[in-house]
């Protein structure tokens, strides 16, 4: 076997691309990533996540839903626990535990603090800046040498 990793296939001298494959933007990519990221983070900073009662489509009060998303769940595992294979019981299981985590979002309240007009530029600003930089370095550069004219 040699050093390269062209035992696996690949090949034999791998030239390094820019960021998606393509040639250039790595820079451009990397520090997009990192100006969006701020921006997410001042963003989430100012956001305030609390849950309300369970409400399961519209039926029910605080705290008496809840237990009707346990139902396809708990047979799914009993299904299972019978029998291992049981594609019903699978579906029951994933299926109940997906209506469970469904609920936990759905019933989330989110809630932005108040803030300045120019509090909120700046960070959707940040986002938007991130976001163009990080599709600018995916795109294709030309090489310097075809540039300079």
């Amino acid at each position: 076997m040699g050093d390269s990793g062209a035992s696996f296939g690949g090949k034999a001298s791998r030239k390094f691309e820019g960021a998606g494959g393509t040639p250039g933007g790595t820079g451009e990519f990397f520090i997009g990533v990192v100006v969006a990221a701020i921006g997410f983070f001042l963003l989430a900073s100012h956001v305030q996540v609390h849950s309300g009662y369970w409400n399961f489509f519209g039926y029910g009060g605080p705290g008496s839903s809840f237990g009707v998303s346990l139902i396809p769940l708990l047979f799914g595992i009993g299904i299972l626990f019978a029998n291992g294979k049981s594609m019903v019981g699978w579906f029951l299981a994933v299926g109940g535990l997906l209506v469970i985590c469904a609920g936990i979002i759905v019933n989330l309240n989110i809630h932005f603090f108040a803030t300045s007009l120019m509090n909120t530029l700046i960070m959707l600003g940040c986002i938007a800046a991130g976001l163009g930089l990080i599709l600018k370095g995916l795109r294709p550069h030309k090489p310097k040498d075809e540039t300079s004219e």
